[in-house]
């Protein structure tokens, strides 16, 4: 059932991960095309946001922080499994694997890559504070409104 949690808790998740996306940008190796990157990482955090975060809101502004910091690990999850997934389709598209099995292990080394890439400094420590301050906009509203 909507409420103004959830709602809130999407929008603000959406434009956080559309924020963080545009700091990874200037990481991504010279030459990369990003497309559509921030706009579905963006409706990934809506996603995300509304389903995990909105369920938590509306408790107490601990509880928020620590719902939080669990839906920034969730968006980050499903963001590199969309974006490695993306990648190996893409390459199956052009006969780059002999067979599914060896796909689904470059998708897994893709995943950690892309980690990796986004596991700098000047991405992690953004993040956090943007989800701190989202948690408690979140929850702010949720009671508010709900």
């Amino acid at each position: 059932m909507p409420t103004g949690g959830k709602l809130v808790a999407g929008i603000v998740f959406a434009a956080l991960a559309y924020w963080i996306s545009d700091l990874i940008k200037p990481l991504l190796p010279e030459g990369s095309r990003v497309g559509m990157f921030s706009q579905i990482n963006a409706l990934i955090g809506l996603i995300v946001g509304w389903s995990l975060m909105g369920k938590g809101a509306g408790k107490t502004y601990r509880q928020s922080f620590g719902y939080g910091m669990t839906t920034l690990a969730a968006t980050v999850f499903w963001c590199l499994l969309a974006w490695s997934g993306y990648e190996m389709i893409r390459r199956s598209m052009r006969m780059y694997y002999d067979g599914p099995v060896e796909a689904l292990q470059e998708m897994a080394q893709l995943f950690l890559e892309y980690g990796k890439l986004a596991a700098q400094q000047e991405v992690i420590v953004p993040a956090i504070i943007g989800t701190i301050f989202v948690s408690w906009l979140t929850e702010f509203f949720a009671r508010r409104w709900s």
